[in-house]
């Protein structure tokens, strides 16, 4: 079995690599972090290079990427952070929403925006009372006439405050359990919608909110498929939602542990490098070998994808493990630099932030251990 990238892939990943570094870089990183803005000169980049539409199909104006190719950019733009990553991603994976289960109309009205850079998605699923169960939501879209009327409470909705965002929003239209869900397209300008940033130690650049819905009403028309059909695209979305944030996780991991080699190397104490010390020279050399184990399961998981295979098993254990090697690595980085990894200029402590975030963000570690056991029928 060859693990390598095809020349196409090793391309790719040059090119990406390369973008972020001269086109990103470390410093716009840290200043979006620290005055919690949105990085929208970075995001114009990757709209006017087409790269928005890697899900998106040809037929749609998008370049119908396979998911390995998907999880190279995922792995590459989270280089800095993972913040940074879920401000790209978000929006391409739940567009894949409209483009695989909308109307020719939703298509026409929402897709040529989103490719443009103009618009932007959310998904809304998490409520207080329904966080890792999913099902259990209790926000209501009743029908009246020709427009559903939305009532209840949404929070950690990623992205719902920004400009032109449309939000892909999980609702209840029966009381069936699964059956009962519904995905509604809401415009964050409709009337109804309150939307409220929160002040949490991540997600600082891109932003994540509570909403309120009171009496919102959207077209009948907005809903994405049929009454009911909501619980089934939300399984797909959160396949290659999760394969996404496995990726970054093995990106961002990558440069944490990179920067604590590299830190090790030059900083002296007792007359050498600390790096010449066994105990930091095991404990990297015990990463390594983690963040290697973790990109395989990533591209194992994105292989099978591309194959057309079903992979929940596998992209839950993408997640649940390069989630664990993501936080080791920045935890041991916090280590070796000591009083400097408490500085936003050696960005490991947005690596730590971002991490400890990684192993609830997505579905939490305790969901993706249990998913894993029902695959294997346990």
């Amino acid at each position: 079995m060859d693990f390598r990238f095809t020349e196409e892939q090793q391309l790719w990943f040059d090119t990406l690599t390369a973008f972020m570094d001269k086109e990103v870089g470390r410093e716009y990183i840290r200043e979006h972090d620290a005055s919690r803005t949105f990085p929208d000169e970075a995001y114009r980049k990757f709209a006017d290079r087409g790269w928005l539409g890697l899900l998106v199909p040809a037929e749609e104006g998008g370049q119908a990427a396979d998911p390995v190719m998907y999880a190279i950019f995922c792995e590459v733009i989270a280089k800095y952070s993972l913040d940074f990553a879920a401000a790209i991603m978000t929006s391409m994976f739940t567009a894949t929403n409209i483009a695989n289960h909308g109307t020719p109309e939703q298509k026409a009205q929402y897709l040529p925006g989103f490719l443009a850079g103009d618009v932007k998605f959310s998904i809304s699923i998490s409520e207080p009372g329904a966080g890792s169960d999913a099902a259990g939501l209790a926000t209501r879209a009743v029908l009246d006439g020709d427009q559903w009327i939305l009532n209840g409470n949404k929070v950690f909705c990623s992205g719902a405050h920004l400009p032109g965002t449309v939000i892909n929003l999980m609702a209840r239209t029966s009381a069936d359990r699964h059956r009962g869900i519904s995905m509604i397209l809401v415009p964050n300008t409709t009337d109804g919608v309150d939307i409220r940033k929160l002040n949490t130690i991540v997600r600082r650049s891109f932003g994540t909110t509570e909403i309120f819905l009171t009496d919102a009403r959207v077209p009948r028309s907005n809903i994405i498929g049929e009454p009911g059909q909501g619980w089934d695209y939300l399984r797909e979305h959160l396949e290659m939602e999760r394969l996404s944030l496995a990726a970054t996780y093995v990106g961002n991991a990558r440069t944490a542990l990179d920067d604590t080699v590299e830190y090790t190397r030059t900083r002296t104490q007792f007359g050498r490098p600390l790096s010449k010390f066994q105990v930091l020279k095991h404990r990297m050399a015990a990463r390594e070998t983690e963040v290697n184990a973790a990109r395989l399961l990533v591209y194992s998981a994105a292989t099978r994808l591309a194959r057309g295979e079903r992979a929940l098993k596998d992209v839950s254990m993408a997640k649940v493990y390069a989630a664990d090697v993501a936080f080791r690595c920045a935890f041991d980085g916090m280590q070796a630099l000591g009083g400097y990894a408490q500085l936003p200029e050696y960005d490991m402590e947005r690596y730590f932030r971002e991490a400890k975030h990684a192993m609830v963000g997505g579905g939490t570690s305790e969901i993706q251990h249990s998913i894993i056991a029902k695959e294997m029928g346990l």
